[in-house]
């Protein structure tokens, strides 16, 4: 059986080949997905369905090359964080971004059961302005 760490590491290198199908392999069908105040696709989204309409699929359509590149995990057992930098060129904007990132993950039974994020809002509201 994977632990945590590993479901975490096996996500994030399923987002390093953009890949949202094995992204969501280990997401519970009941996840609390929570995106920061501020960020462009910002609430709480609850089930895979919404996490992958309301999050994947508007940054896919609304930012070129957007990427999350992770620096450091972190094993905190039943949490794990995830430290990083999202890049991006906003598309109406042509305006290119680079923002550090926190992930907070919370497992159980070996499922995502919750994610929050924490990011700077303002370098990413910058690159979205005329």
């Amino acid at each position: 059986m994977r632990t945590n760490l590993q479901i975490i590491a096996d996500h994030y290198a399923a987002s390093a080949r953009q890949d949202v199908v094995g992204m969501m392999l280990d997401v519970a069908p009941d996840v609390a997905w929570t995106e920061m105040a501020g960020f462009p696709c910002a609430g709480t989204w609850t089930g895979v369905d919404q996490v992958v309409d309301k999050v994947f699929k508007v940054l896919g359509s609304e930012w070129e090359g957007y990427t999350f590149a992770l620096d450091q995990l972190i094993d905190g057992g039943d949490q794990i964080v995830g430290v990083g930098s999202y890049h991006g060129t906003y598309r109406k904007t042509g305006k290119a971004m680079q923002a550090r990132v926190t992930h907070v993950w919370r497992l159980a039974g070996g499922k995502i059961v919750g994610f929050e994020q924490f990011t700077d809002t303002l370098l990413v509201a910058q690159a979205m302005r005329d």
